[in-house]
């Protein structure tokens, strides 16, 4: 058997590539909806570990720690199957999109504290001395400058983020996988499958790319 027409059927592609569009525009969604609240959520839980009190600070990194260490699979899945028990019913983008944030809230909030930190404690002394409180202080000084030291580790773990939205096709989310993986058994082809890998690779890569450069430029800089 001829290995295009396996794995690169042209009528099969013709066939299933509106189902794979569909399953990309779900896959674009839950990944921008679950980077904008875990950016949210890692910016909130970054200010609480390094700010806040001593109880909250225990109970901040106690969470980091946790969310860092579970498999997003095992997370997905218990959100999906186990919350039902005690009478809270998610949807499968609801489900995806929880489990998503929790995890990248807790690797965005390190981001963000090992941005802060990275600014000269002489920012925070020139503030005070210009007469600035503590939030003018955080929101026009410090966090501009972190911020541009976290973009290239943000756009990374926003990479992740999207190459993770496919486990939500466990949880029956209609995503670029679960379409391409519906189409192959309709088809009894692997070429949906081919054609999934190839979207996302084009879609991924010069983020990926853009990343490195970022990286080599902000190294330059340091230099």
């Amino acid at each position: 058997m001829d290995i295009f027409d396996t794995f690169l059927n042209a009528e099969v592609m013709r066939r299933t590539f509106p189902m794979l569009l569909q399953g990309l525009w779900i896959t674009l969604q839950l990944g921008a909806a679950s980077i904008v609240a875990g950016l949210v959520l890692g910016l909130g839980l970054a200010m609480a570990r390094l700010y806040g009190p001593g109880p909250v600070r225990f109970v901040t990194r106690l969470y980091i720690d946790i969310f860092r260490s579970i498999p997003l699979l095992v997370l997905l899945i218990i959100v999906y199957y186990a919350l039902p028990f005690v009478g809270l019913r998610l949807s499968p983008f609801a489900s995806a999109m929880s489990a998503l944030t929790l995890v990248s809230g807790a690797y965005t909030a390190e981001i963000f504290r090992a941005g802060i930190e990275a600014i000269p404690k002489g920012q925070f002394e020139a503030s005070a001395a210009l007469g600035l409180n503590g939030r003018q202080t955080m929101t026009e000084v410090i966090l501009p400058q972190a911020v541009r030291i976290v973009i290239p580790p943000l756009t990374n773990n926003s990479i992740n983020v999207v190459k993770d939205t496919a486990l939500a096709s466990v949880v029956a989310m209609p995503d670029l996988l679960k379409q391409a993986t519906q189409a192959q058994a309709l088809a009894a082809n692997p070429t949906p499958l081919i054609v999934a890998a190839v979207i996302y690779i084009a879609f991924l890569w010069p983020l990926v790319a853009l990343v490195s450069r970022m990286e080599r430029r902000f190294a330059a800089r340091r230099r």
